[in-house]
């Protein structure tokens, strides 16, 4: 006999089995879940280093040596053979480096008396005092030791004829009003024209470099000397006065007017390489006017 069952009666008997079964499991006690213990480390202690402490020491400059004073070393010579004795080992039988330094080895040291060109027959007082170390040459910024009174080249001044009737600041002591006044006016000029000194350097570059390679160009030659010159003349214009020197009555001949310039002014103080007796017996014995 086949006896027929509903889906019904086989669901109630599964589900009547796994009543049983979780009975079962929930009558047996229930083991508690294993507990972990956190795992613990620990840095070792560093193992302490023995250093030595920090020593600031203190500087301690050297004590100045304490050399015995001396009377500073003075030949002059005989009155007009002297002055022109040494303008001749100035100029011409030592030059300038060897004449203070054979002086030096002289006297055993580096600040002693001495002439100074130009001399006789420009100036009748030629005597200095060198100093010839970085100890010494401080003393020259004190006014209260230093009068700086018409000596920028020496002994011997310019005729202010050349600048207008006015001492150029190089020749003023700080003490004399003109020098404030003067210097004034130069640091307000560059002032002024801060921003246009650069741009101009920079443009007068350029036009030099472009000179120098025409004239390299068309001649096959090209003299440095007078290119550099007249740039420089040109940027110093237009930097600081905002002209052009080409756009004036003075074209290119602005450095020319300024070597004629400068000669009248230093010609006792600088060697042209003329004949030494033309030169020394013209432009370093006789004072040349301006006309």
């Amino acid at each position: 006999m086949i006896m027929a069952s509903s889906p019904l009666a086989f669901y109630s008997s599964q589900f009547h089995y796994s009543l049983q079964r979780s009975q079962k499991l929930a009558s047996k006690p229930l083991k508690p879940a294993p507990f972990f213990q956190p795992i613990k480390a620990s840095v070792s202690k560093k193992p302490s280093i023995s250093t030595p402490p920090l020593e600031v020491s203190r500087i301690v400059p050297p004590k100045p040596t304490k050399l015995p004073i001396r009377k500073i070393p003075v030949d002059y010579g005989l009155p007009l053979i002297g002055p022109w004795k040494d303008r001749q080992d100035y100029f011409y039988d030592q030059c300038r480096d060897e004449y203070f330094k054979s002086r030096i080895q002289k006297y055993q040291s580096t600040v002693f008396r001495t002439n100074t060109p130009p001399g006789p027959l420009i100036t009748f007082n030629s005597k200095v005092i060198a100093l010839l170390d970085d100890k010494s040459f401080p003393v020259l910024f004190d006014t209260d030791k230093v009068e700086k009174k018409d000596v920028f080249t020496s002994t011997y001044m310019p005729s202010t004829e050349l600048t207008g009737g006015y001492k150029i600041p190089s020749y003023l002591d700080p003490l004399e009003p003109n020098h404030a006044k003067l210097k004034k006016i130069v640091f307000f000029l560059l002032f002024l024209r801060r921003d246009h000194v650069i741009r101009e350097f920079h443009s007068s570059l350029i036009e030099f470099f472009d000179d120098l390679e025409r004239e390299l160009a068309t001649k096959g030659k090209a003299s440095f000397g007078e290119a550099n010159d007249q740039v420089a003349f040109t940027f110093l214009a237009r930097s600081l006065y905002g002209a052009n020197p080409v756009d004036t009555k003075l074209g290119s001949d602005g450095p020319k007017i300024v070597r004629k310039w400068v000669l009248f002014q230093l010609h006792p103080l600088v060697i042209l390489g003329l004949p030494r007796r033309i030169e020394d017996g013209i432009f370093h014995s006789i004072f040349i006017q301006h006309s």
